[in-house]
């Protein structure tokens, strides 16, 4: 049976007020005490009462997050790969989650009930989109929160993780050029999501810079499922002039662009190549595919469990992060891509 905390304390030989300091990250309480301190917790089972907790600290020991939900959209294994890692991370800090399904149109008025709420110490956003009212309206709660991604325009001063999508893309591009490649696709998300038209400038950005345009007959934006990857791949090759590479903003994408490819007899790495951003999705590694996949590669859970750091750090009083953070995607080169055909 766990215990509580009055018998925590006769276990260690210290009283309640430093036991419950330690556990909460007071800077007066010494390294050594907050060890001993946490190896009992791990070793006992104990649990804090939360209801006393949030009674002495203010804390609800929570983080607040609005899914929107709807007709018509689909679940995403991307953010649930995301929220894994938020998971991850909390349950170290047994911090709890608060979820609020939201009709999209009323994602604004749900962050201020839930901010109003008392029950959630901070929040975070995902799904940035170009000058993004929840970030002003954020600000004007004075609430804490982080956001996954960032805007396009708007105000620049909030926290924030992001992939550098414009870098990546661009790199990714510029590999393609120098292996001859002139005719590249691109299989793109939704277009009005900050990270789509970010990728879709990286990929601009090297065709200029090769004196090439991009030919948005071969632009195709969707949600990130292996069906409309299919699809786009499918026309695409349907036309006179088909693509000799592909960019893909996601591997589950390229799952079904490759599927495309097989059947209409090509193959992947000579006729055409292949490049797919990579989010580290445990299912689909791209080194299984048939032919392993050109990546540019950043852990979406790796990207969750950082954010719940930043916010609990935040919360408890724990810990000097910066406010904005830009990951770079790293690019490894696989069996995926090579010259283009007649070069």
């Amino acid at each position: 049976m766990a215990v509580n905390l009055k018998q925590l304390a006769e276990i260690l030989g210290l009283s309640q007020t430093t036991v419950s300091r330690a556990l909460n990250g007071y800077p007066e309480v010494n390294a050594e005490t907050r060890q001993r301190v946490l190896q009992a917790v791990r070793e006992t089972g104990y649990r804090p009462n939360r209801a006393a907790q949030r009674l002495a600290t203010g804390k609800a020991y929570s983080i607040g997050l609005v899914m929107p939900i709807a007709a018509g959209i689909d679940s995403d294994i991307h953010f649930g790969e995301f929220l894994a890692g938020l998971a991850e991370e909390s349950v170290k800090h047994d911090f709890h989650f608060v979820l609020n399904p939201s009709a999209p149109d009323d994602e604004e008025a749900t962050f201020r009930r839930l901010a109003a709420s008392g029950n959630v110490d901070a929040v975070f956003l995902a799904y940035m989109r170009p000058n993004d009212p929840r970030i002003p309206m954020l600000k004007a709660l004075s609430i804490p929160f982080v956001v996954h991604g960032r805007s396009i325009g708007g105000p620049r001063d909030y926290p924030f993780l992001d992939v550098d999508n414009t870098q990546a893309f661009y790199d990714a591009t510029k590999l393609l050029l120098q292996l001859g490649h002139h005719r590249i696709a691109l299989i793109n998300g939704p277009d009005y999501l900050a990270f789509s038209i970010r990728r879709k400038k990286g990929v601009t950005r090297a065709l200029t810079e090769w004196g090439l345009g991009l030919d948005e007959e071969l632009v195709h934006h969707s949600v990130m499922a292996d069906e409309y990857g299919y699809r786009s791949m499918q026309h695409f090759l349907e036309r006179p002039d088909p693509p000799t590479a592909v960019l893909c903003s996601s591997t589950v994408l390229a799952l079904g662009a490759v599927r495309a490819i097989n059947r209409a007899g090509l193959a992947i790495g000579s006729d055409i190549s292949v490049i797919a951003h990579d989010d580290v999705l445990p299912m689909l590694k791209p080194e299984n595919f048939s032919v392993p996949l050109t990546t540019t590669r950043s852990s979406l859970r790796a990207a969750g469990a950082r954010i719940a750091t930043r916010l609990i750090g935040g919360i408890i009083g724990r810990g000097d992060y910066p406010e904005q953070e830009l990951w770079r995607a790293e690019l490894i080169v696989r069996a995926s891509t090579g010259p283009a055909p007649g070069r």
